[in-house]
């Protein structure tokens, strides 16, 4: 049987948890997710671990931080004047924000501390630090059928 191996285009399901149990993303009730083994497209922890793997096997991936989204960065924590945020919102710990770069690159903070004159925003990836699980399925490897030619 044939299996994954870098530049495969897959398709999986997948249930993506924390150490804790807690769900941060799946494919249930969607199609699978599509991808190119070895592109990029996905996590390295999560790439690596599809290959080998052949259509209709499951397996459990558990991802260390530095091969999911990295370590939580210092730099990525931003201190912000309170008194550039609109006068009708009250900045509270948790909320999540939309901000834009000098190239007018939009990116999603958290607020982490408020403070008298300032906000501490967190701009690391959300899942950074943390060790991630998945449960997948291989669904499909392109190209496993063999090809018919019809007279």
């Amino acid at each position: 049987m044939r299996q994954v191996k870098s530049g495969d285009t897959i398709r999986v399901h997948y249930h993506g948890k924390l150490n804790d149990g807690t769900t941060f993303d799946s494919s249930e009730g969607r199609e699978p997710l599509e991808f190119e083994v070895g592109a990029g497209m996905m996590i390295p922890g999560f790439d690596s671990g599809v290959l080998g793997m052949a259509k209709g096997e499951k397996k459990t991936l558990v991802i260390a931080a530095e091969e999911a989204y990295g370590p939580v960065q210092n730099e990525m924590f931003l201190e912000f004047p309170i008194d550039r945020f609109p006068a009708d919102m009250k900045p509270e710990v948790g909320m999540a924000l939309n901000m834009t770069d000098g190239q007018g690159q939009n990116f999603p903070v958290v607020i982490a501390e408020v403070k008298e004159e300032l906000v501490i925003l967190d701009a690391n990836h959300p899942l950074a630090g943390k060790e991630l699980v998945f449960d997948i399925e291989l669904v499909e490897i392109d190209g496993d059928t063999p090809l018919i030619i019809m007279p």
